[in-house]
């Protein structure tokens, strides 16, 4: 990402000031710009209002102490910004679309903002190419417009274990383009062959063998995970896929991972076919 000198300093000032009264005034005169043009700007480079980011951070940082520490919830709330409980949840809620105490009971990965710093660079990644049966897998699809929301439903609701019957298992996530509506649809299940449990509210979703390029997402841990996979996401589809020597299908893709091994790293199939 590229951004002005002014807007570093915009950053580390929010930093410094993270559960101070922050006003836009203020961030503008650090930016030396007059506030609506500083607002502009803010929004075009990095696709939210300053007041945003300010308070998606405290809720990234309030994250650590619901994942790490047996404070009380309003205690986390109070100590990260927030003037009640209720305020609190709410954020989380909007943010994450799962309760603060959810998160706490079940410590999966969430799409967290950390400070942006310029130095996060690109990835450069090499794929294996491998060749796949066609399989099945019992999926829910999904009701959020952003896939990482649905994991933490998911993830929250412990629909893999319902799936399978109790037993843990590889979790698929599908990216399948609807072609009667031009747009992609996301599922998030097991394979069929497991699903021995509550499969309510599912469905099956066949798909296609045939060759699929594989990445594997750099190593993170479960504050970084998410972002990881969204940075992989973009190398592929920005990077890897308008300069591979393949015709991209752009009809499945599929993710897997196993939350209960606290990897923090999964794979990403891309179907492709020889040009």
């Amino acid at each position: 990402m590229r951004y002005a000198v002014s807007f570093e300093k915009v950053l580390g000032y929010i930093e410094e000031n993270l559960y101070e009264d922050i006003s836009l005034d203020q961030l503008a005169s650090v930016a030396g710009y007059s506030k609506y043009h500083f607002l502009r700007l803010f929004k075009e480079t990095f696709d939210m209002t300053p007041l945003e980011y300010v308070r998606r951070r405290r809720i990234t940082e309030s994250v650590r102490d619901l994942a790490d520490t047996d404070e009380y919830i309003s205690q986390i709330g109070y100590k990260h910004g927030f003037n009640s409980k209720e305020n609190f949840t709410r954020a989380f809620q909007t943010e994450h679309h799962i309760c603060p105490s959810e998160y706490r009971m079940t410590d999966n990965s969430l799409k967290l903002l950390h400070r942006i710093r310029p130095e996060e660079g690109t990835l450069t990644l090499v794929p294996k190419i491998v060749s796949l049966e066609p399989f099945s897998a019992t999926v829910y699809k999904s009701d959020e417009e952003d896939p990482t929301r649905f994991w933490n439903k998911y993830n929250c609701g412990g629909f893999s274990r319902r799936l399978s019957g109790g037993e843990a298992q590889t979790d698929y996530g599908f990216s399948v383009w609807n072609f009667e509506q031009g747009k992609l649809d996301y599922y998030a299940g097991i394979l069929t062959e497991h699903a021995m449990g509550d499969l309510s509210g599912t469905m099956q979703l066949y798909v296609e063998g045939g060759l699929y390029a594989v990445f594997e997402t750099p190593k993170a841990d479960k504050y970084t995970f998410v972002n990881t996979i969204r940075r992989t996401w973009d190398y592929i589809m920005k990077e890897w896929v308008p300069q591979c020597s393949y015709e991209y299908l752009g009809d499945c893709d599929f993710e897997t991972y196993r939350e209960d091994s606290r990897e923090f790293s999964e794979q990403i199939f891309i179907h492709i076919r020889d040009r």
